[in-house]
């Protein structure tokens, strides 16, 4: 089966392998050094994904990776036509070799990812978040900004999803996490790694620390490089995934049981 590693790049923008597979997600400015054509010469399929085209979300600089055949460029819709790759409207979906990518909607530009990659389904939430703004919205902002919220996570109750991405930003106050939390309750992804905390790095490791369950493990990615090694295995008897993971953060190695380190609540 393999394993997924995971590393965090910058910002939304992370790279999982599997094998000899690459997905790149969002790759943004801030990201400079970690990947470049020679770094990935190593991968015999390299996929390489933008939800949008908002800046912290997308460096014209991947174009410069660009080999025929090797490596693939899948788009948000809204990316322009200058920039050569597959483009994706909610709904649509597209396999390169071994991936399998189908694009969701947002509640900002282009739209959010759910990649089918060996025995794991990743979702990239790109900027699909609950952006309610309560501190500067109308209490009839708010309401649509939920209902629109709602409607796009719907779609993905039900999937079985493996490792997600999804933001946690401190620009929304207090209900910064609101968004977050609704996914979790209703989609349940197996792993959660917090993204877009705008360079807060307490925010990614108290969402993490408060939000953990025995459901739902969730992982803070907060320095670039930073990998977590994701494998899982199947028990039979059961007929249910079992999980367990690895963080490597500045050179100290910690092993996880994804059910042991979950926090004491359901």
């Amino acid at each position: 089966m393999g394993e997924l590693i995971v590393t965090y790049l910058y910002h939304s923008a992370f790279s999982v392998e599997l094998n000899d597979v690459l997905l790149v997600f969002d790759y943004a400015p801030g990201s400079h050094g970690t990947l470049n054509r020679e770094a990935l010469a190593k991968y015999r399929q390299v996929v390489v994904l933008v939800s949008h085209s908002h800046g912290d979300h997308f460096d014209p600089v991947i174009f410069d990776w660009a080999e025929a055949g090797r490596v693939h460029y899948v788009l948000g819709f809204d990316i322009s036509t200058q920039w050569p790759g597959r483009r994706l409207k909610p709904g649509e979906g597209t396999t390169v070799g071994d991936v399998s990518v189908k694009a969701y909607d947002s509640t900002d530009l282009g739209v959010s990812f759910l990649v089918k990659l060996g025995d794991y389904t990743v979702f990239h939430a790109g900027d699909l978040n609950l952006w309610h703004w309560r501190e500067v919205s109308t209490l009839r902002e708010i309401e649509q900004a939920e209902r629109d919220f709602h409607a796009a996570v719907k779609p993905l109750q039900g999937k079985e999803i493996d490792l997600a991405f999804f933001p946690v930003d401190p620009r929304q106050g207090s209900l910064y996490d609101a968004g977050a939390n609704f996914f979790v309750m209703e989609v349940k992804p197996r792993v959660l790694i917090p993204m877009h905390w705008q360079e807060r790095v307490d925010v990614a490791n108290e969402y993490v620390r408060k939000n953990r369950t025995r459901r739902v493990e969730m992982v803070a990615l907060t320095q670039p490089g930073d990998t977590v090694v994701i494998g899982k295995s199947i028990d039979q008897a059961e007929e249910a995934p079992s999980w367990s993971y690895q963080t490597i953060t500045k050179g100290i190695l910690e092993d996880r049981e994804s059910g042991d380190m979950a926090a004491e609540k359901d």
